[in-house]
């Protein structure tokens, strides 16, 4: 068996194709393992082809993979000679259609970084008991629900102040930037939810701007980044006080139990 598998194997790595090629599909049943190779599968309408990706290369992603990403992988096709698993070895990756909008994360991350917005000495301590949250999304999307719903069931009489904002497309950014200042001279709020739910680069883009950086480096009221699930970034993660991996997380981190408090303030008395 093992003879088998390693000649079968040595006839693929002799192919001159199928030792450096490239294949486009969408990421499924991505797993990050301790060692720090990254396993997945790639597959478009028809098919599916187990990856692997080891430690050295996945060292110099700049993103963190996720399920339902199209990326397009260079690498090679190969056996894995003690299970006999055919499988594809990728040596590097990258989105697929989104490279322009990541080159510019990349730029501006850069920037920001070297001007000190991301030091953590600048960080600001979240509030153990708010007097009110502030929040920064759509006054329509999801994000807002989930961020009510889990601050009325840990804190019910908790205040809640929103200041909508566009979330998404041309303008978003200016408008989740003046937001934030908004909040910040009306100086109702303790702590500030600054997100949105989950999406694509390119819908997660606002919080890629510099505008935004800016007003949360600038704003006196700690904030919370709480965009889209856990596996994205954005440069307003970076910028924020603190970075929540989805809103109805921000929400948790925002307010403690109002019962477990009780309790503890009785248990004292």
């Amino acid at each position: 068996v093992t003879q088998l598998n390693e000649y079968v194997n040595t006839l693929l790595l002799r192919d001159p194709i199928l030792r450096n090629i490239s294949l486009t599909g969408e990421i499924s049943g991505f797993k990050r393992h301790s060692s720090g190779h990254l396993y997945m599968a790639l597959k478009d309408d028809q098919s599916l082809i187990k990856c692997v990706m080891f430690k050295q290369n996945a060292a110099g992603l700049g993103f963190l993979p996720a399920d339902g990403m199209q990326v397009t992988a260079a690498g090679y096709a190969a056996i894995y000679s003690k299970d006999g698993q055919y499988q594809f070895y990728i040596k590097s990756m990258m989105l697929r259609g989104e490279g322009e909008l990541y080159r510019r994360f990349l730029l501006l991350k850069n920037l920001l970084q070297s001007k000190g917005f991301f030091e953590a000495s600048h960080k600001k301590p979240i509030p153990f008991l708010p007097r009110c949250v502030g929040v920064v999304t759509s006054g329509t999307g999801a994000a807002f629900h989930d961020i009510q719903n889990v601050i009325r069931r840990r804190f019910p009489k908790m205040n809640i102040l929103l200041c909508p904002a566009k979330v998404q497309g041309e303008g978003a950014a200016t408008e989740i930037a003046n937001a934030i200042r908004t909040m910040n001279r009306l100086k109702e709020a303790d702590v500030l939810i600054v997100g949105r739910g989950g999406g694509s680069m390119e819908d997660l883009f606002a919080f890629n701007e510099e505008a935004v950086a800016e007003a949360i480096y600038e704003s006196r009221i700690p904030v919370i980044s709480a965009v889209g699930h856990e596996t994205d970034f954005t440069i307003a993660d970076f910028t924020a006080d603190v970075r929540a991996p989805t809103p109805s997380a921000a929400a948790e981190l925002c307010v403690p139990d109002y019962c477990e408090l009780l309790n503890k303030i009785t248990r004292l008395s």
